[in-house]
């Protein structure tokens, strides 16, 4: 980033959210870190604030001037739906809505909102930044969530300027181990059965934390609003990763069949690559930090 900016990342203690703490405080930004829970690791330089965003959350606890905010955090119960339906909402979507009101009533320049390439739902070609949404009745609840998110910053885009980043299977070596690649790593590693859709199963491009974060740092240094696409640059299918797992393991995976045609997660991520960031990190060093 050219110009010293302070900078308000929630879900600042996520795989992300820590990737990016760390990279703003390394280019001597002023970071303030929105987290549910004091870290046992704090980032040095970090200044942390302690806030629950599924209660009715004070706005005292953050800084009164901040010029951008990169808003990451989503709840952990996203796979718990309908009996948490409404912590969903409330981390999701209504605290959104609460940090755009903030932002707006301070002032805050950019609002970066973490949205999910799972908007697209499933189909045979890369989704580009202007394909169809799914069809909001099919999108489930975490995703009709992560698209009212959306529609909220973009609602702010004549007050401030509104980035929309969709971001597509982000994997690194802290990451919750429920999450896909580090699954599949332990299923491979601990003989659990891999269900796949007919011979291959889906095709994704996942990308490395670390690549993430430098894609979120180049669009704070942009000007415009705009909806980016943020993904890896290898394209692989669900066994082509189980292989390359195998390999390094040295155990083969248990795999069952799944019904149905896999349809592919795949962003097409021309306008990342020529505006923001080339993914440098590799499926194969990215796999190996997960062993």
């Amino acid at each position: 980033m050219s110009n010293k900016k302070s900078v308000l990342v929630t879900g600042g203690n996520g795989l992300l959210g820590r990737q990016l703490s760390s990279a703003l405080v390394a280019t001597n930004h002023d970071v303030f870190a929105l987290v549910h829970r004091s870290p046992p690791n704090p980032i040095a330089g970090v200044n942390y604030c302690v806030v629950d965003l599924s209660t009715e959350w004070p706005e005292t606890e953050l800084p009164s001037q901040i010029d951008a905010i990169v808003h990451l955090a989503q709840s952990a119960h996203f796979r718990e739906v309908p009996t948490k339906a409404l912590d969903v909402f409330t981390v999701n979507v209504a605290s959104t809505a609460r940090l755009l009101d903030f932002a707006h009533r301070i002032g805050t320049k950019q609002f970066l909102y973490a949205s999910s390439g799972g908007v697209y739902g499933a189909g045979e070609k890369a989704f580009h930044e202007n394909s169809p949404i799914n069809a909001p009745g099919h999108l489930g609840y975490y995703l009709g969530s992560k698209l009212s998110g959306e529609i909220l910053s973009q609602s702010y885009a004549a007050h401030m300027q509104i980035m929309v980043l969709r971001f597509f299977f982000i994997y690194g070596q802290m990451q919750n181990r429920a999450m896909l690649l580090p699954r599949l790593v332990d299923s491979i590693k601990e003989g659990r059965n891999i269900s796949l859709q007919g011979s291959e199963g889906l095709r994704i491009n996942p990308i490395h934390v670390s690549d993430a974060s430098q894609a979120v740092v180049a669009a704070l240094n942009t000007t415009e609003s705009a909806t980016y696409n943020i993904a890896g640059a290898e394209i692989y299918s669900l066994r082509a990763l189980c292989s390359k797992i195998e390999t390094m393991v040295g155990r083969t995976g248990q795999y069952i069949q799944a019904p149905g045609t896999p349809l592919d997660v795949i962003g097409d991520i021309s306008a990342m690559r020529s505006r923001l960031h080339e993914p440098k990190v590799g499926i194969v060093d990215g796999l190996k930090e997960l062993i």
